[in-house]
């Protein structure tokens, strides 16, 4: 039966969340983080080094607290670190920079007059005109050879064939919505919703303005990077155009695709993907990335190089075990640079054509506001300097450039006005073994401000998504934010974490959650050791697979306080069909469908050990969210409350998976993970808060 104090639970929920709150607010102290603080926050992305060689523009992005949205200007920097000035710095978004070949123009993407459009600016003048007026947002913009055409991918809607229609609807009469008739089998998207008929097209339009022309057609998406051939004469593309495509979701193929009469002719043909071609600068070899489909539920992109007619393919990176991104040829044509993460870091690295490989920075990063995951991105100029959004650990990305030499010089302070009089710990690495199987493992602490050893702290231990993602070293808000609430904060990664090669990744293949949970309660017992938790006041978070983790965790053991589920899988066969990614997981994450072995996914959801549960749990999930839909948090917390277990759901709303999207939802989630944790934390052993949240 359920508890007596389940029935007034929620209003007592509610009190303490509104009660907390205010006297937060009250005993802040202005050196540490607050949730304000969320919408003061900036960083620099997408650095595009100038034709001049001198300078770098990138995209300054920041918080806009009117319209709780993340804006996008254009800022240039000196390669000195000696100029910093706006480019297009306003109210409305401007992105995107792409430099004609002879570098005399610049095309970039704005909503300055609405809707996002491609605008040409002349460098030397200033002066800018408007490239396209059309209904949806471009992207992946490429300028022909000659400077004179840009393509672009753009989302192509087309007309749904209705089974049927009512035909005899009065004029004016007020009736309800038509139905929905969906005959799609991925008919929703994560961060849009349910899918409208059409496609990813890709379009060329003169670089002067003027009419788009489509170049691709059919029921397949030409998506991703755009390069054209050294005629001009064709573009190679990736797109994944099998007839069984939404089932084989892996299997795309780079393309020619002949401008003139839109001529599709296919370059690869492996089993997996193959994707991202880069034209080299002399017009002889494209490089892409993709890897050969194993059916594992990891799998490593390699970095491949091949003729632009398809043959003599050959992997650069077939020794390297990390799966490769962010590729882009060296001036010369002699290699290309890439980056790949590396035991919780992201690195640039450069290989020749010949294979012969160096590194040349770990320092990207700070790109993930909400939670640490690793992340980043970078340019180079022609002298070979790497231009890269640089992560400190205690401030969000700024730039920075390391020349040939290896030495480097920070370019930007974005967060000055934000931290220099404030107390933010950078997190410690904590190296340790697992137990299961003496492998190594990775960790981080992140500790209050103001932190003293000899006293106790109450622990979180923070666990990522994925599962095949990491965590590392990097700013994260949302982990900051807990510390400044006087929290000890510890994450890393488990097995089935990437950075760590393919076979430990692979660990937890057919086999998620498993013994991932012996590595996490290392880690808790790692942090413990160090003498300044106090065992009494363990608490335990993640999102997504995180979130699915932390439901299992408190399935197998009741040594937290209380805990907050995010956006988990609960019962993995109601997630077949009702996720945006069905097809995927019941081909890479499971050995058969749900009915016809039913156990092998009943045995890896955590519902089937809720019985178990005692400790405190909420349950938060963006209402939106069909990657983890709310059926999945509506179940668990549906289930504690039969099992009596204290509990609460809490639903962001407007949010989908990626709750952090609006800067709002990011400080509620913190927000009222906190006020859950504080609830429940034992606060005559607490070591006293060093600010309130």
């Amino acid at each position: 039966m359920i508890r007596k104090h389940l029935s007034k639970s929620a209003l007592l929920v509610m009190s303490v969340f509104f009660a907390g709150t205010a006297s937060a607010s009250e005993d802040q102290q202005d050196n540490t983080l607050a949730l304000k603080d969320l919408f003061n926050l900036e960083y620099a992305a997408n650095p595009v080094v100038m034709p001049d060689g001198d300078h770098v523009v990138y995209e300054r992005r920041s918080m806009d607290i009117m319209t709780d949205s993340m804006r996008r200007n254009l800022w240039t920097v000196s390669l000195d670190g000696k100029t910093h000035m706006p480019l297009l710095s306003d109210a409305k978004n401007h992105f995107n920079p792409v430099f004609s070949p002879d570098g005399t123009k610049m095309a970039y993407l704005s909503s300055k007059e609405g809707k996002v459009q491609i605008y040409l600016r002349d460098l030397t003048s200033g002066n800018t005109a408007r490239v396209t007026d059309v209904a949806i947002s471009p992207s992946s913009m490429s300028f022909s050879p000659d400077g004179k055409q840009l393509a672009f991918a753009m989302f192509t809607p087309t007309k749904a064939k209705p089974l049927f229609n009512l035909g005899f609807k009065p004029k004016g009469a007020k009736w309800a919505e038509d139905a929905h008739y969906i005959d799609q089998t991925l008919f929703q998207r994560d961060g849009a919703g349910m899918k409208r008929p059409g496609n990813m097209q890709v379009y060329v339009v003169p670089a002067i303005g003027g009419t788009p022309r489509q170049i691709t057609s059919g029921e397949h998406d030409y998506a991703g990077s755009i390069a054209w051939s050294k005629s001009g004469k064709q573009l190679i593309v990736s797109a994944n155009t099998r007839d069984d495509a939404d089932f084989d979701v892996f299997n795309t193929d780079v393309l020619s695709v002949d401008i003139a009469t839109s001529k599709v002719t296919k370059l690869t043909d492996a089993s997996g993907p193959e994707n991202s071609p880069k034209m080299s600068p002399n017009g002889k070899k494209i490089a892409f990335v993709g890897f050969d489909d194993n059916g594992k539920s990891n799998q490593l992109n390699q970095l491949y190089i091949m003729n632009t007619d398809g043959s003599d393919i050959e992997s650069l990176t077939a020794k390297l075990d990390r799966s490769v991104g962010g590729i882009q040829w060296a001036d010369n044509s002699k290699g290309v640079y890439f980056s790949f993460d590396d035991m919780g870091k992201k690195h640039v690295a450069y290989v020749s054509t010949s294979g012969k490989m160096s590194r040349k920075t770990d320092d990207l990063g700070g790109m993930s506001l909400g939670r640490p995951y690793t992340s980043g991105q970078f340019d180079v100029s022609d002298k070979g300097a790497i231009v890269y959004t640089a992560s400190t650990g205690d401030r969000p990305a700024d730039l920075a450039i390391v020349n040939k030499k290896g030495k480097v010089k920070q370019l930007t302070d974005l967060n000055a006005d934000v931290f220099d009089h404030k107390t933010v710990n950078k997190p410690e690495l904590m190296e340790l073994k697992s137990s299961v199987d003496d492998r190594d493992l990775q960790a981080w602490i992140v500790t209050p401000p103001n932190f003293d050893a000899s006293k106790k702290y109450p622990l979180i231990l923070e666990i990522h998504g994925g599962p095949h993602t990491a965590y590392g070293s990097g700013f994260s808000a949302e982990v900051q934010m807990f510390a400044a609430a006087g929290y000890v904060v510890i994450y890393g990664n488990p097995r089935g974490s990437t950075s760590q090669g393919e076979e430990f990744a692979n660990l937890i293949d057919k086999n998620y959650p498993s013994q991932d949970y012996n590595d996490l309660m290392d880690m808790v017992d790692g942090v413990i050791n160090k003498g300044y938790i106090d065992e009494s006041n363990l608490f335990v978070t993640g999102g997504s697979g995180g979130g699915t983790l932390t439901s299992w965790i408190i399935g197998n053991t009741n040594r937290f306080k209380a805990s907050v589920v995010a956006k988990p899988v609960i019962n993995w066969t109601s997630m077949i069909g009702t996720s945006d990614i069905y097809t995927f997981m019941t081909k890479y994450w499971f050995s058969d469908l749900p009915w016809n072995d039913y156990e092998q996914y009943w045995n890896r959801s955590p519902l089937s050990l809720v019985g178990n549960v005692t400790t405190p749990t909420m349950v938060l999930t963006g209402e939106l969210d069909v990657r983890t839909p709310m059926g999945e948090s509506e179940q668990y917390y549906g289930a504690l409350r039969l099992q009596g277990v204290e509990s609460a759901l809490v639903r962001i709303q407007g949010a989908y998976h990626g709750i952090a999207a609006k800067p709002s939802n990011l400080a509620r989630k913190v927000g009222y993970i906190l006020a859950w944790f504080d609830k429940y934390k034992d606060a005559d052993k607490d070591a006293g808060k060093t600010a309130k949240h």
